[in-house]
This record gives C-alpha cells, structure tokens and sequence, in this order.
C-alpha cells in the first residue's frame, strides 16, 4: 500500500494549476500522417526538394502532394502544407489522411475549428481513424469542451486499446477536472504501452502531488527528467515533491533546474520564494 504523506498547503493548488499547464501544452503537440514519432529530417530542404522532384514527375499522384504537405508542416512552412493538402484532396476528395494532415497544420496555426472540420471530414470517410479521433479530442481539449474530447478518446482507445496516445490524452481531461485517481489509471496504461514519453511520468506525478502522495510523485518525476531534461515542468513539480517531502536543498535545486530552462517558470519561481533561492 502507498503511503500517503500530508503535503503542504499549496500542493493542491499548485498540482491543479500545473495540471491545467500540461494539458494546454500536450494539446499544442501532435504528429502527423500516422501518428509515428516525428523524423525531423522530414522537413529539410533536401527532402522536400527530393518530394518535390517526385511530384513533377507524377503531378497527378496525391500522396506525393500529401508526403511533401508533411515535410512542409514538419519545417513549419504551414501556408505550403496547407497548398499541398489542398492539392491532394482535389485530386483525392476521400485522402482522409490528408484532412487529418491539413488539421494538424490549422490546429498549430490557432484555426481549431478550422481543424475540427478537417478531423471530422476525415472520420466521415474513415470513422475509426486513430489519428483523426486523437487529433479532434486534443482539439475539443484546447477549447474546454471535455465531453466531446472524452467522447473522441474513449473511441479512440474502442479502435485500438494500444494507443497511448489516447491514454495520456484521456488522462489529462480527468486531472483536468480533478478526477485524479481516473487520471492515473490512464497515465499508467500510457506508460506501459510506451515506456520511454516523459511525457504520462510527468502528468502522473502531478495527479500523485493532488492525492498527496509525493514519494509516488517523485518517483514519477524523477522517470520523467531522465528522459526529457529539458522538462521545465517535471523538474519544477519534482521540487514541489521534494519540498513536500521536508527535502528543502533538493527541492531548491530542482526549483533552480526548471527555472534555468523556463525563466517564466511560475510554479518554480513560488517554490522558491517560499524556501528562499
């Protein structure tokens, strides 16, 4: 059984606060195509002069349009991503792949009902498309419509039980809304379909600080920084574990850590005005 430590007073809020942070910065975040871990390469301009070599000698070919479309938004260069996503549906109306492609690109360009049409014009053609249901729940995420974006990622997970992607999602909507033992739960799953995201280890030692359990949460936390240093978030909630747990060095270095990657770090910034730096 876990033990259950009495945490200081500001735990509770902190922890909700910084839940709330996470899930608006895991719904900025996506992949395109099929949802695979982004190869960065894609986006360079050695690749997409090589796509664009393909789609010169086939101008009818709408995946060439569709592959080049991801480079394009994998560099950033969202107005040719979307060109290219246009172009691929005019020659397929029915690439749902491409609707899903062209709403990650509105999404990350601040068009999310933009991007909730294209997911669902691409779940219209293709209803149990993982990426399409992920991708518009992180979307009903973003504008705190969380009965529609549980609704996408319960699909999700009936589609296909091995998505971690829609159990790390579906766990952020229940901390979200403070249902934190739901949250780890799915956090968990998420960890054990893909143990080496930060990303679940982060958001499950923040729902271990709101049930005041900080050696849980620090146990979580300290998985996260060792794959992701540069997680301002995870190092400052592991100050916040620390500090619950009278550790008051550890915690000032850990508060010190998140601030050096984040100087606008506010929860570190609290932790430290109250420990002193």
């Amino acid at each position: 059984m876990t033990a259950h430590l009495r945490t200081p007073a500001f735990g509770k809020k902190t922890a909700f606060a910084l839940s709330l942070a996470l899930l608006l910065g895991a719904c900025q975040t996506g992949n395109f195509g099929n949802g695979a871990n982004v190869d960065r390469s894609a986006g360079s301009a050695a690749n997409i002069s090589s796509l664009t070599a393909v789609i010169e000698s086939s101008p009818n070919d709408a995946g060439a349009y569709n592959t080049r479309g991801v480079a394009y938004g994998r560099a950033g260069r969202y107005k040719e991503a979307i060109e290219d996503f246009n172009k691929a549906l005019d020659i397929d109306p029915y690439s749902y792949q491409a609707y899903a492609n062209r709403a990650l690109v509105l999404r990350r360009s601040g068009d999310l009902q933009g991007a909730i049409q294209d997911y669902t014009r691409a779940l219209r053609i293709k209803p149990d498309y993982q990426v399409a249901l992920v991708g518009r729940g992180n979307t009903y995420s973003q504008l705190h419509q969380y009965p529609q974006a549980l609704a996408d990622f319960d699909a999700a997970i009936r589609a296909d039980s091995g998505d971690a992607r829609a159990y790390h999602a579906r766990g952020l909507i229940y901390q979200a809304q403070g249902r934190h033992e739901q949250a780890i739960e799915d956090f968990a799953t998420a960890i054990g379909l893909d143990p080496n995201a930060a990303e679940p280890y982060t958001a499950r030692g923040i729902s271990y600080l709101a049930v005041n359990d900080p050696n849980a949460a620090l146990s979580d936390l300290s998985d996260a920084v060792n794959r992701d240093k540069r997680s301002a978030i995870a190092w400052a909630n592991r100050g916040v574990a620390f500090e619950a747990l009278g550790k008051t060095n550890d915690a000032r270095r850990n508060y010190n850590r998140a601030i050096s990657i984040d100087s606008g770090n506010e929860l570190a910034r609290e932790g430290l005005a109250r420990i002193g730096t």
